[in-house]
């Protein structure tokens, strides 16, 4: 093999040590190992082609000679066997080779699509270093190139315009939200060259997409397509459906406050991790303001200023909502707290174009046209951007915000990059370091002029739903309601210690996910059997050993069949 830059080995030979008594249980990150898992050996009825084509049972060239043999996949590998950390290597050396990130996202795909196991044993060698490749903010430009990072389908739903035809369906796992594809009823009754000339008038100026554009009238007849398609399987099924797709290719679809296991990542997803947020800044204030230092500072004071655009903000608002009422706030006084922006202007009563869902936000104030209006005129304690408009904070809306408050909070929080509402660098600069910030997109440390160096935060899915997810499969929990990301939003909150507050983080390091996800399933598995919705019993007496118990793992399968040898005597060939 060729050899390796300094960085690649770095990241595959370290080995993370076990946390002490009282944390993580069990080892992070674990890389250098022969790649083979102690569990006993693997059947399957596949052979030959299946095998190594299958993204789940693919090992490459680390079937072993007898896997091969057995298998039938002997000719179809070279003569030579790795181990994983080697394969990993590898692709380490390959993935360094990149210098773009949509390139580096498609070579992580790929490998996903041919070897799974060895994708999440790469994922999981350096989290902080995979993660904005394969999610956020690399993710929205895959999916604004989707015709350039296309390889393999995974998540298809059906969406034609009648909603009796056919049903949603799943072709694969995904790490991402991936743009549904949607046939075209038009095209196919077209000739050829009719079609092809309607394609090339769906293209970009210089990419090819696979996606078709929706004219806006469709969105609605859509949007209900959708909605019976994805109830459909649920009811079938009651399990875990995919997620929808992303705001920008789906507008926001209503849900009950109280979901079902496929709940809406876009209502949901923001909403506890701006309450973890909102949590570990009241944390913070109870030691940063003099004037209540010696007072309890709770949720039910706070002045919350919402850029609205789709369910996101009204998930945030619910779930704020409800953190309020946990105080002692009825859900009226709660709404009276929080106020939204969208579009139109300040969300008032007696304004047009209010659904009912806005209408609970709508106070008795003039109408304000400009969100620099209503920051100025309601001085809010936090305002959260999630209109996916760059730029809509801006340096007044900031130095407005510094004014009103000893530590201002800002949560930029749209996605991708350039679509967030101000930059961290503006954010810490504009309030001199005051400014308590999140994002949707990471950011990289900023250092001031006066040497002070603060990590922004990250208002990162990957927080929330790897631990919910495994919290609620462990314990088979059938119905999903509020509580639990709100009791998710607390488990991520008391994470964050002193430590991490003194340098501006409001989420513990990324690199410490799996201990953030082991954690909060703990927390979902107790409350699940306190509050009686769990399906698995008897209950465990050990919650954290039954959660490690379902954790994946990325070592290889063996699929070498048992065998037994008989005693040498009877084994002898009689002859004559």
């Amino acid at each position: 093999m060729n050899s390796l830059t300094g960085r690649a080995a770095l990241h595959l030979c370290r080995r993370t040590a076990v946390v002490a008594a009282g944390g993580f249980p069990f080892q992070a990150v674990r890389v250098c190992h022969g790649g083979e898992s102690s569990k006993g050996s693997v059947s399957t009825k596949k052979r030959g082609y299946d095998i190594t084509r299958n993204p789940h049972l693919n090992k490459g060239m680390a079937f072993t000679l007898e896997e091969r043999l057995q298998l039938g996949i002997h000719g179809l590998l070279p003569p030579c066997f790795l181990s994983q950390d080697v394969q990993v290597l590898r692709v380490m050396k390959s993935y360094e080779t990149r210098v773009n990130p949509l390139d580096k996202y498609i070579l992580l795909m790929t490998l996903q699509d041919r070897n799974e196991k060895l994708f999440y044993r790469v994922l999981t060698s350096d989290i902080e270093e995979f993660m904005p490749i394969v999610y956020t903010p690399t993710v929205g430009l895959a999916c604004q190139q989707y015709g350039l990072a296309f390889r393999r389908p995974r998540f298809e739903i059906d969406l034609e315009d009648d909603a009796s035809d056919g049903d949603g369906k799943a072709t694969g796992g995904k790490p991402l939200e991936e743009p549904p594809q949607r046939r075209d009823p038009v095209a196919k009754k077209q000739p050829l060259k009719k079609k092809m000339k309607r394609r090339l008038r769906l293209l970009g100026q210089e990419e090819v997409q696979t996606q078709r554009s929706r004219p806006r009238n469709a969105e609605v007849t859509m949007m209900r397509t959708m909605k019976v398609k994805m109830r459909a399987p649920r009811r079938r099924s009651g399990g875990e459906l995919p997620s929808p797709p992303a705001p920008s290719v789906c507008p926001s679809i209503p849900s009950s406050s109280d979901s079902s296991s496929s709940s809406d990542e876009d209502e949901e997803s923001l909403s506890e991790g701006e309450m973890a947020l909102l949590m570990e800044e009241v944390e913070e204030k109870k030691k940063l303001i003099s004037t209540i230092r010696n007072k309890p500072w709770r949720m039910k004071r706070r002045l919350t200023h919402l850029n609205f655009s789709h369910q996101a903000a009204l998930g945030i608002a619910h779930l704020l909502m409800m953190a309020m009422a946990k105080e002692g706030l009825s859900r009226k006084e709660a709404a009276k707290r929080i106020w939204m922006v969208d579009s139109k202007g300040l969300i008032v009563k007696g304004r047009s174009h209010l659904n009912h869902e806005k209408e609970e936000f709508a106070h008795e104030h003039p109408h304000l046209k400009t969100l620099e209006e209503a920051v100025h005129t309601i001085k809010p304690t936090a305002i959260i951007g999630v209109a996916a408009i760059g730029g809509a904070f801006t340096e007044k809306i900031i130095k407005d915000m510094a004014s009103y408050n000893e530590r201002p909070i800002i949560f930029a929080l749209s996605n991708p990059t350039s679509k967030a509402e101000c930059t961290a660098e503006q954010c810490y600069n504009i309030t001199e370091g005051r400014g308590i910030f999140a994002s949707g997109s990471p950011f990289s440390k900023v250092t001031l002029a006066d040497g002070r160096s603060f990590y922004p935060g990250q208002g990162n899915n990957a927080y929330v739903f790897p631990g919910v997810a495994l919290g609620i499969i462990a314990c088979r929990v059938r119905h999903i309601s509020d509580d639990i990301f709100l009791t998710t939003a607390e488990a991520i909150a008391d994470m964050v210690t002193e430590e991490h507050l003194a340098e501006g983080r409001l989420y513990p390091p990324l690199k410490s996910i799996r201990e953030v996800s082991f954690k909060i399933a703990v927390k979902i598995v107790n409350y699940a059997y306190k509050h009686n919705v769990a399906s698995v019993y008897p209950e465990p007496k050990d919650k954290e050993a039954f959660v490690l118990s379902h954790i994946y793992s990325p070592d290889y399968d063996s699929f070498t069949l048992d065998t037994y040898a008989w005693p040498q005597e009877a084994m002898n060939v009689q002859d004559v």
